[in-house]
């Protein structure tokens, strides 16, 4: 039996361990429609993301009295990205008119072909030094919410933010 030590957990910390707030993201239009998303420039305006969840679901079959579980389809989960919003609303603008491309805010209409409204999404998580560590690519995305921005007189040293919730289809991840 081996004891446990601080200098053996040290040694196994590679890097000194990935730290969260050492990423980027980069948002890609849609092909179907110019909303305006300037993938290198709008990156630095994503304070927080996640790299992306997923799932592979059960299967119960049920055999007398007890239950096998056999492994299913592989689900993914919605990605979620907080925006800094600038006095221009240079990013929500661009989201804005995505979604209006999707359904249209008075009509009710919009794209019928998906790929006239799917986008490519990044995430990429990166050391201490800028270097990359890990690549999600986020295939056919598209916004399913953009959340209000509140406003309150009380607010007075922060910058207004708002979180877009994105479905995509599959991603590719390096490293797998």
């Amino acid at each position: 039996m081996t004891t446990a030590n601080i200098n053996d957990f040290k040694a196994n910390i590679l890097g000194g361990g990935a730290r969260a707030n050492q990423f980027q993201v980069f948002l890609d239009n849609p092909a179907g429609f110019g909303v305006g998303i300037d993938g290198a420039v709008d990156a630095f305006m994503v304070k927080a993301a996640s790299l992306p969840g997923q799932t592979i679901t059960e299967v119960p079959v049920p055999f007398r009295g007890r239950t096998l579980y056999l492994s299913g389809d592989r689900e993914f989960e919605t990605w979620t990205t907080t925006i800094i919003n600038d006095t221009g609303f240079k990013v929500r603008n661009s989201i804005e008119k995505w979604m209006s491309g999707i359904n249209d805010l008075e009509t009710s209409v919009g794209a019928t072909v998906p790929s006239e409204y799917f986008g490519v999404m990044r995430v990429e998580q990166l050391d201490r030094d800028n270097n990359l560590l890990k690549s999600y690519t986020l295939k056919n995305c598209w916004p399913t919410s953009i959340a209000a921005i509140d406003l309150n007189y009380d607010t007075v040293s922060e910058i207004e933010t708002f979180d877009v919730t994105w479905r995509y289809t599959d991603f590719s991840a390096s490293g797998v």
